[in-house]
């Protein structure tokens, strides 16, 4: 089982090398990003926002009241804000897309081993990584940005809702001071942050399907598997990316 994790990670390494080739972008499949797109994109999108949605409900209702009791409505916004674009937006639309998006790549790729369909795109002389793993890592990488900012905009008008109805706080004062200093920079990062998701994501759920072995049941193993590692790599990840994209945290209100 080690020794099958390490080959795994070494071929992610591989896999990842070729691709980051700006060359490769003369193989690609459009017809597989096409198809790709719209399951890592517009299949996910419904799920996304309503898990946002809701999501941001609960976190409103447990800090709105907070920054009331100490007479800083002000800022409920703008903390709100942060909290949505530098954490729970980006790292919420990662582990949606792992749950549904991943382990489908993992498990139609794996079925695709099993049933011996990447030896016959061997036998034709075309490349499984090309036609089959490009297209969707690409995919990922352009989907989870977007993603992610239809899940920041769901979790604001979804805090908004919440603050008006529950704490009369109303719609035009809760957008009027939801900018903050940095806060375009922080829309930046928190797009690169969804992108760096989206590519290791679509990295190990695609060389964890392609390595399958054992039938259907390594199929339901592998995509377990992939499940597993991206959830856990997303969250080192992330504690990683946050220090590094967002350790100023002294500037966020010196223009409120």
């Amino acid at each position: 089982m080690k020794t099958e994790f390490l080959n795994r990670v070494k071929l992610c390494f591989r896999i990842s090398s070729y691709l980051l080739n700006i060359g490769t972008i003369r193989f690609l499949d459009y017809e597989n990003l096409s198809n790709s797109l719209k399951s890592a994109g517009l299949d996910v999108l419904f799920i996304n926002m309503v898990t946002s949605f809701f999501i941001s409900l609960v976190l409103s209702l447990q800090i709105v009241k907070e920054f009331l009791y100490l007479n800083a409505v002000q800022l409920v916004s703008s903390m709100l804000a942060i909290s949505f674009i530098r954490e729970l937006s980006p790292v919420l639309t990662a582990i949606i897309t792992i749950g549904k998006v991943g382990s489908l790549f993992t498990s139609e790729l794996g079925t695709m081993v099993i049933t011996e369909q990447i030896d016959s795109l061997f036998i034709l002389g075309i490349s499984p990584i090309r036609y089959l793993i490009y297209p969707r890592v690409l995919a990922l990488i352009l989907a989870l940005p977007l993603l992610n900012l239809f899940s920041l905009c769901t979790s604001l008008i979804s805090s908004s809702f919440i603050c008006f109805f529950l704490y009369q706080i109303s719609p035009n004062f809760f957008f009027m001071n939801l900018w903050y200093d940095n806060i375009l920079f922080d829309l930046v990062k928190s797009s690169l942050k969804a992108l760096i998701f989206g590519f290791c994501v679509s990295i190990i759920s695609c060389v964890w399907g392609i390595t399958t072995s054992g039938g259907s049941r390594g199929v339901g193993l592998s995509t377990t598997s992939s499940v597993v590692t991206s959830l856990l790599l997303v969250f080192i990840l992330n504690f990683f990316l946050s220090y590094f994209l967002f350790d100023n945290l002294s500037s966020s209100f010196s223009a409120l």
